[in-house]
């Protein structure tokens, strides 16, 4: 693991990514969060980013994030763990009960396993972003934009202890800037037409990491996930 000392000098160098894509596509450099994702990392990372005044972090997988959330213990102010890897229905209930957030809900049949269990354990809502395949990659999971909008709204009828904060999408690997950024738009205009359909207010776009986030914040994304650039290579 990198030292705290390198990671300053990595995180520096990602906001500076950030805040000149933002000045690129006219943007305010605020409306763009950083989420580190601390994926095969020991537990040190999110610890570092918590240090630096980082109160959300990203994860791939539950039972790592379990273990790893465990060693971190409680912190002032309290760390924010959001799942971003893909979710077996299985692990619903592990997953609510380690993340704040799920960014991964790529079927009804998991919002609606997810909407049981939390409506079981007594009142409030649970937020979570719908996974959205728009790059149309076969190896990526998610909905597909053309179904998206008939599962949003039999989620939205069918579970109310879940809160839809917006729409996540994890580029191709295949095809460069020039796909990842029509993804990017296409998740853009997909949650606009929903955000008209339904005037819920939508607020995030979670879309880019650390070699196409200046795609995804031209299309809008208010949420960049960076790892290996802030923390260096996973073992």
């Amino acid at each position: 693991m990198i030292s705290y000392e390198i990671f300053l000098e990595n995180l520096a160098r990602v906001r500076a990514q950030i805040a000149d894509a933002c000045r690129a596509a006219g943007r305010p450099a605020d409306e763009v969060r950083l989420l580190p994702v601390t994926k095969n990392h020991p537990e040190t990372a999110p610890l570092y980013a918590h240090r630096a005044g980082i109160l959300s972090i990203g994860e791939n997988r539950v039972q790592e994030a379990s273990a790893k959330k465990e060693k971190v213990g409680p912190l002032a102010p309290p760390l924010h763990w959001e799942l971003i890897g893909h979710l077996q229905s299985n692990k619903a209930k592990a997953a609510l009960a380690t993340f704040e957030r799920i960014q991964s809900v790529d079927s009804v049949e998991l919002a609606q396993r997810l909407n049981r269990i939390r409506a079981d354990i007594g009142p409030g809502t649970f937020p979570i972003l719908l996974e959205v395949n728009t790059g149309e990659d076969p190896n990526k999971f998610g909905l597909t934009t053309q179904n998206t909008e008939a599962a949003f709204e039999t989620i939205l009828a069918t579970c109310p202890a879940l809160q839809i904060d917006g729409l996540m999408t994890v580029a191709p690997l295949d095809g460069g800037r020039p796909v990842a950024a029509r993804a990017f738009a296409a998740l853009r205009t997909l949650r606009d037409a929903l955000r008209a359909r339904t005037a819920l207010p939508l607020p995030e776009l979670s879309m880019g990491m650390s070699g196409d986030l200046e795609e995804a914040i031209r299309e809008g994304s208010t949420m960049v996930r960076v790892g290996t650039a802030l923390f260096g290579i996973r073992t």
